[in-house]
């Protein structure tokens, strides 16, 4: 039994409302794994109930106002849901989780504050039924996209000082490529966020190869302003 035996199959198989996990730089993307150290009272109580449902489902959502507390602060209309595939107790009282990118959502409307103090929304998922799929079906121009995913990521990482096992990511669909690259780098909040909101794989190879290459282009001014 695979992994994927745990997860939704259809848009049927999802909760009607979820708790959402504010948190400004964290991406979490369909098929993604997010590892995280949760240590708040709100968001342990958070894990605890996730961990008593069926789905076990988190909504993880960047803030649009880094400057309010994130209990407090608007998010992103849209957020990514994912299931806790893994599950740690410390010592110390805290747990370490992690999450697998399930499917998008956006938020049709916020509801009261759970009794743990956390927060919960009713998602919208259904503009979002192909992330269920999208792992199996790799677009036309797959090889193309790989090829500019790849060429992009050489020029970035050499221009930040990356250290990297190509051999293994040269092992990579595109999914997992975009997915792993997307969630890995050191991407400002709404760069992030634009990947997340790309419709499907391919626009999200296409908008990653962008982000690293204007990236890049902004490293080759800097050290020419530098040495000049």
């Amino acid at each position: 039994m695979t992994a994927r035996a745990f997860l939704p199959n259809s848009l049927d198989d999802l909760p009607q409302e979820i708790p959402i996990f504010p948190l400004t730089g964290a991406l979490l993307l369909p098929v993604g794994h997010l590892p995280l150290n949760i240590f708040e009272p709100r968001y342990l109580s958070m894990i605890s109930d996730a961990l008593q449902s069926p789905q076990r489902l988190i909504g993880m959502i960047q803030a649009t106002d880094m400057e309010v507390s994130m209990s407090d602060a608007p998010v992103h209309a849209l957020g990514c849901a994912g299931r806790i595939s893994a599950f740690s107790e410390n010592d110390d009282g805290t747990v370490l989780i992690t999450l697998t990118g399930i499917i998008r959502f956006s938020i049709e409307r916020e509801l009261d504050q759970a009794s743990g103090g956390y927060r919960r929304v009713i998602p919208n998922f259904s503009a979002f039924a192909t992330d269920l799929i999208e792992l199996n079906q790799a677009p036309t121009n797959e090889d193309v996209l790989r090829a500019s995913v790849i060429d992009a990521t050489k020029r970035y990482f050499d221009a930040k000082g990356f250290n990297t096992d190509w051999e293994g990511i040269q092992d990579l669909g595109l999914t997992e490529l975009v997915t792993s690259l997307g969630m890995a780098c050191p991407f400002d909040p709404l760069e992030k966020q634009a990947l997340l909101e790309a419709e499907n794989v391919e626009e999200r190879a296409k908008t990653l190869t962008q982000i690293m290459t204007m990236a890049t282009l902004g490293d080759s001014v800097d050290a020419t302003v530098a040495v000049n």
